[in-house]
């Protein structure tokens, strides 16, 4: 507990939202279609002994381990957001692991169309919030005695990069598995306990103007201290503004009122050819990718007879702010900068220089410094008021999809002796985004999960060969020496 105005003990403010976790929160509240949930699909080898593991083995594996994910076993305080104060975290009485993690199974003959179709419907449902906001599914069946551990996750409670560090500590870095907790093993409150009565702090509505109040004290009271710091700031939020706003995302098939069921597709690529990629034309493994997307959505739209506009698709790409202390850390610490993708380039190394360059001045700029300020000063608002200025930031006229790069686990990882084989991932898709890319890297090698509204996009077939086909024509005039130099184990 800490001390408010006026005497008032408030809840300490880690248990409550942040205004950027809520803002996934608000976004479902905003339209049926949305889903703001982020998960993948975990494919593994058979086990040594040949046997898969059994749901009750997952459910002790998982029950052993989160205590160190104490926030696994808490519920939001309030099904909604709104009003003048946030929803909390707090303990759920009647948590019980074996409520958030079950079985399925593929139909016959289990291979990746069926899989794919199995996790296009998994991760069209939504989250029940009256419970801890996760889920877990041992899926079996796969073809070659495969099996598969598929998650979701709602975005107010992690965001990408720390689900990565959330990956880590539920598997094993070694094929002897670690030794589990006993059958049934309690899951512990959360450091300090939760607040669940009214009587310790103010009603809701003190609470949340003096929450509100504190928030824009202390902003001025930095502002004040730092002045050429706010300076900057304020330089980076214009001309964020000037640039994304006044000068909107173009109108696009891909942006049309969604429903709530998913297709899920996915491409892959090799890392090594990637990098190499890269490194021959000055940018980074994500130019590259971008590159590559922007040759699968104007495949996309050339084949819906659609012009590609000159301005290009934008992509909000988000950016890891987290300290490398703070990996395990859930909650969101993210920024954006908002990508234009040259989908009027035909040629397949004009776009990816136009990409390397578009980036290279973003990242020259403040851009995710203003990105940045805008959800701070969001933040400082009643959440009544924030509400409007969350869906704001997630407009089509801001951007048109989302894409996200996530490193994966730079080592092998195991789950009953198992090897990971790859992690499919998937992004959340708000209102008026019918397409969204997430893409993660592992064993020396990328998997490119595209989300997409199963109503509007009955083609997504032709956007995932316009991908797979934009990374064949950058990796084909690879050179010999890059050749070798992508066969050797390279950096990230």
């Amino acid at each position: 507990m800490t001390d408010g105005p006026a005497g008032f003990s408030l809840p300490a403010m880690e248990d409550r939202l942040t205004a950027l976790d809520a803002t996934f929160l608000e976004l479902e509240q905003r339209d049926e279609g949305a889903t703001m949930h982020i998960g993948s699909v975990m494919i593994f080898e058979p086990p040594p002994n040949g046997r898969a593991p059994t749901l009750e083995d997952v459910r002790e594996n998982i029950a052993s381990r989160l205590t160190r994910l104490p926030r696994y076993s808490q519920r939001l305080s309030s099904e909604r957001t709104g009003g003048l104060s946030w929803p909390r975290w707090v303990s759920d009485p009647q948590f019980d692991v074996a409520e958030h993690v079950r079985r399925a199974a593929l139909p016959a003959p289990g291979d990746e169309a069926e899989l794919l179709d199995w996790a296009g419907d998994f991760f069209s449902h939504r989250l029940d919030r009256t419970r801890p906001l996760w889920e877990m599914v041992l899926l079996e069946g796969l073809s070659g005695g495969r099996w598969a551990l598929a998650s979701k996750t709602h975005h107010c409670l992690v965001d990408g990069v720390g689900s990565v560090g959330v990956v880590h500590l539920l598997l094993d870095l070694d094929p002897v598995p670690a030794v589990q907790g006993p059958r049934g093993s309690s899951v512990p409150p959360a450091p300090g306990g939760a607040v669940t009565g009214r009587t310790a702090h103010p009603p809701e509505a003190l609470e949340g103007l003096a929450r509100s109040g504190l928030r824009a004290a202390r902003a001025g009271i930095h502002a004040a201290l730092h002045p050429r710091e706010t300076f900057e700031r304020s330089l980076s939020l214009a001309e964020l503004i000037v640039r994304d706003e006044l000068i909107g995302a173009p109108s696009s098939s891909i942006n049309v009122p969604i429903g709530a069921t998913r297709r899920f597709d996915v491409v892959r690529a090799d890392l090594g050819e990637l990098k190499a990629v890269g490194h021959l034309h000055g940018g980074s493994v994500n130019d590259v990718i971008l590159a590559a997307c922007t040759a699968g959505l104007r495949s996309l739209l050339l084949s819906r007879s659609e012009k590609p506009p000159a301005e290009g698709l934008r992509a909000m790409v988000p950016m890891n702010i987290r300290e490398s202390s703070e990996q395990l850390a859930l909650g969101n610490r993210i920024s954006s900068l908002f990508v234009n993708l040259p989908v009027d380039e035909a040629d397949a190394h004009a776009r990816l220089m136009r990409v390397i360059d578009h980036t290279t001045a973003l990242k020259a700029s403040s851009a995710a410094l203003g990105a940045a300020t805008m959800i701070d000063l969001a933040s400082m608002a009643p959440p009544v008021l924030h509400a409007a200025l969350a869906r704001s930031l997630y407009a089509t006229r801001l951007f048109n999809l989302t894409i996200t790069n996530v490193p994966g686990p730079r080592v092998p990882l195991y789950a009953f002796g198992a090897p990971l084989v790859e992690v499919l991932p998937v992004v959340p898709l708000a209102a008026d985004h019918a397409i969204g890319i997430a893409i993660v890297s592992y064993g020396g090698a990328i998997a490119v999960g595209v989300s997409a509204d199963r109503d509007s996009t009955h083609d997504l077939g032709v956007l995932c060969a316009g991908i797979e086909h934009g990374f064949a024509a950058l990796c084909e005039r690879l050179p010999a020496a890059a050749s070798r130099a992508r066969a050797a184990p390279a950096a990230s």
